[in-house]
């Protein structure tokens, strides 16, 4: 169920309890688990941390810890599945969801004892009334019962407050979304079974027979899309306990930020969220000019800035932050050699020395770095770029360190998502969580470094892939698959790396070629994940569109296009966009997904 009073209902039951907080790894992730972790070290809260990168990973941490807890805290991972089929967990055993994925599990939604949802309801959520998907169908089975006796209308009334604890209740969900599946044809390895029942799909219900229930469930299901950042939910509980401090604000910026880099969220939305935080910014640093209100050599200072869309533009140089910002990169074409000119010609509109322009930011002459932002804006216009700038914040650590919120994103995911091999994926997740505090600005200027190879490689694996023509349409989709071999392919193994890839090599696409159908067509991506075990991970995105909503129907389908080819899938992250296939099954799974698409 949905949680009304964060406060009451929430923060207060954990307050003097021992709890477990399993934090998926995205950056969002990181940052609401940064507040939740300084609110508790302020009430001296007792709790364990776990990060899960996946759905068996999430399985297997709460089997090793269910015994020793009994409030469990799940950040970003959790709410669009059944987590009691899942888990299995015992009656007495509560769960509090944070989580930006959309659609929320109906099961979740309803279930007032063990779920818990820490979701603002002010998101467009339109989940379905309770009477039109769990009614029906049961109270015809009751009713075609011979023994039932005259208790057990008022009893069904009352199913969700008495009886859904109860271990026959939940046999009789699973029976009823296993129905609802269509309980196909068996799973031919034990990734597919895990995944079949992670996952019961209403992609199935196209060749079951028609109900009004299958019909609204679909609707509701079928898309996947993103809410409101976690790390700005649980900043404003920190408001709501009069415990926000400048650190916390900052870290629910970035969170928000994150969504904003990985499009997992509207333009509008993106605009929305920031004016909110605008407003706390303007509270916590507001100071008077004068002798008593003189800030120290060292504060925190976050101030709230229209600047430049180019990444990392003031940690690294001018020129090679223009040809690795997505942006840029697509609008020039920079894969061509005419597009290699019109950078050229655009250097020379602003007036810029390719000496100034080519040494880092930081050394560039004083006069032109006053009024580069105008400089760079007025040229962008005259370009086609009409979105030059945007709306972001800025923090100031002292009078030397400055990061823009899109500098610690690209740092943070970087640090968590390296390919270095001396650590563990739990060393990275630490790693990464550490960088996020002011006293780690070594581990943030490292994954700086860690970000501009892989916003290198980024762009140098789009324009190998334009060039060589790898990106191809089969029908209702486009199609590109990174080969072994390729540079830097491990680089793009991991999920979040790939579906950024996959978004910039789209929107490149789309400003280079010259078919309208195609401009208008989602894409499906495939990297190398395991070489050892002949698997790969692919990634769907939705079409690149100005009026795009940024919801994804390939979760579904990829999960229908697997069960009807029998192959091997794994949906084992919390993105349902993202599997992991068998190589060989490949082709049989692209050919059903084109006809399932058709």
């Amino acid at each position: 169920m949905f949680v009304s009073d964060f406060r009451k209902e929430f923060y207060e039951v954990v307050q003097s309890q021992r709890v477990l907080l399993f934090v998926a790894s995205d950056v969002d992730a990181l940052c609401a688990c940064k507040i939740l972790q300084a609110l508790f070290q302020c009430d001296h809260v007792q709790y364990t941390l776990v990060p899960v990168s996946g759905w068996q990973e999430l399985e297997t941490a709460f089997l090793e810890h269910k015994e020793q807890f009994h409030y469990f805290i799940l950040i970003n991972c959790g709410a669009n599945v059944d987590l009691l089929d899942i888990l299995q967990p015992d009656e007495d055993t509560i769960f509090f969801v944070c989580d930006t994925h959309r659609p929320v599990n109906v099961v979740n939604v309803y279930n007032d004892t063990q779920i818990k949802l820490l979701i603002k309801q002010d998101d467009d959520l339109e989940v379905p009334a309770y009477e039109d998907i769990f009614r029906d169908e049961e109270e015809d089975e009751e009713h075609s019962g011979n023994d039932s006796d005259g208790s057990e209308p008022s009893e069904k009334r009352t199913r969700l407050e008495e009886e859904i604890v109860e271990q026959t209740m939940r046999r009789r969900q699973r029976r009823e979304w296993e129905a609802r599946s269509g309980s196909g044809s068996e799973p031919v390895a034990a990734a597919l079974e895990k995944s079949s029942r992670l996952f019961p799909g209403p992609m199935s219900d196209r060749t079951a027979p028609k109900s009004p229930r299958r019909d609204i469930l679909f609707d509701y299901e079928q898309y996947e899309y993103h809410g409101t950042s976690s790390a700005m939910v649980m900043f404003e509980l920190a408001w709501m306990l009069s415990k926000d401090l400048n650190d916390m604000l900052w870290w629910a910026i970035v969170g928000l930020t994150d969504q904003w880099v990985q499009d997992k969220i509207t333009q509008m939305k993106y605009v929305t969220d920031v004016g909110v935080l605008q407003r706390h910014v303007s509270r916590h640093n507001h100071r008077n000019e004068d002798e008593e209100n003189t800030l120290s050599v060292d504060c925190t200072r976050i101030s709230f800035e229209y600047d430049l869309r180019l990444v990392l533009y003031q940690h690294w140089s001018l020129h090679d932050s223009l040809c690795n910002t997505s942006y840029t990169a697509a609008r020039f074409k920079l894969w061509s050699v005419h597009g290699q000119k019109r950078l050229q010609e655009f250097l020379a509109d602003m007036g810029l020395p390719l000496k100034q322009v080519k040494q880092k930011f930081q050394a560039m002459d004083i006069s032109l770095k006053e009024n580069l932002r105008e400089m760079i804006e007025e040229s962008a216009n005259k370009f086609g770029m009409k979105d030059m700038r945007v709306q972001t914040f800025s923090i100031h650590f002292g009078f030397k360190h400055k990061f823009l919120a899109s500098d610690v994103v690209f740092a943070t995911m970087s640090l968590m998502e390296s390919p270095e091999k001396d650590g563990s994926g739990t060393d990275h997740f630490i790693q990464a969580l550490d960088s996020l505090s002011r006293s780690n600005l070594d581990k943030l200027y490292h994954g700086l470094e860690l970000a501009k190879k892989q916003l290198r490689a980024t762009q140098q694996t789009i324009a190998s892939c334009l060039c060589t023509n790898l990106v191809i349409s089969q029908g209702p989709f486009l199609y590109c698959s990174l080969m072994e071999g390729t540079p830097d392919v491990m680089l793009f193994s991991r999920p979040a790396s790939l579906s950024l890839l996959s978004k910039h090599l789209l929107k490149s696409f789309v400003c280079s070629t010259k078919n309208r159908r195609c401009k208008l067509l989602p894409l499906v991506m495939a990297a190398p994940l395991s070489v050892e075990h002949g698997t790969v991970t692919v990634v769907g995105i939705p079409p690149e569109t100005d009026s795009s909503d940024r919801k994804n129907f390939f979760g579904r389908a990829f999960e229908k296009a697997a069960e009807s080819t029998s192959s091997r899938m794994l949906h084992n992250h919390f993105d349902l966009s993202v599997i992991e296939l068998k190589a060989e099954d490949r082709s049989k799974f692209l050919d059903a997904l084109i006809s399932l698409l058709s």
